[in-house]
């Protein structure tokens, strides 16, 4: 039954576009806006290397992105508030959870855009996720990525080299097995 209805949510929010377009607020600014028209940073453009970065976790130790080269990942950046990454993650806890992706040594790395580490924290409890979770009080990782809607998600290969992106949320956790498959997990 708890399926049924997660499908029918999904396929509403598809037909009203929500999914397509994502959120986007004040902190992350929207197309259209006079920032959207600078240029996109390197790190933003297919097969150019991912810019790194250093935040603190929900634990308070420092993560890098580059403390996971040698393995692909999947760099998701959301926020509490907004309703495709609600959507979303828990198909990213079933993406962390698969076998499959573990066997293939997939880093799934969730960037929090601007909130306090209570309500990370809660929501995290919540949704009963179990993959890292780094804040961007600051915003400076989502400037660095040219971040205007979220959810945005980079799929990084062991070298880290950008090889894909998606902004908008997925429908299902069989939607990020295809891009997993199609993009960093092909990459040799």
């Amino acid at each position: 039954m708890a399926v049924v209805l997660r499908l029918m949510v999904i396929m509403a929010l598809v037909v009203t576009g929500v999914m397509v377009g994502g959120c986007a607020s004040d902190e992350v600014p929207s197309p259209g806006t006079q920032e959207s028209s600078r240029a996109p940073s390197p790190g933003t453009q297919e097969s150019s290397q991912a810019p790194d970065f250093r935040l603190p976790g929900l634990d308070g130790e420092e993560v890098s992105l580059s403390d996971f080269r040698g393995r692909p990942v999947l760099l998701n950046f959301w926020a509490t508030w907004c309703g495709p990454c609600r959507i979303e993650m828990p198909f990213l806890q079933e993406v962390f959870e698969d076998e499959k992706w573990i066997d293939q040594g997939l880093v799934v790395l969730a960037v929090n855009l601007g909130e306090s580490p209570g309500a990370v924290s809660q929501f995290v409890d919540d949704y009963g996720l179990s993959f890292p979770v780094v804040l961007d009080v600051n915003l400076e990782a989502a400037g660095h990525y040219n971040i205007r809607a979220i959810p945005a998600t980079y799929f990084i290969d062991k070298n880290g080299i950008m090889i894909d992106r998606q902004i908008g949320t997925f429908a299902s956790k069989e939607d990020i097995d295809w891009r997993l498959i199609n993009s960093i997990l092909n990459e040799e």
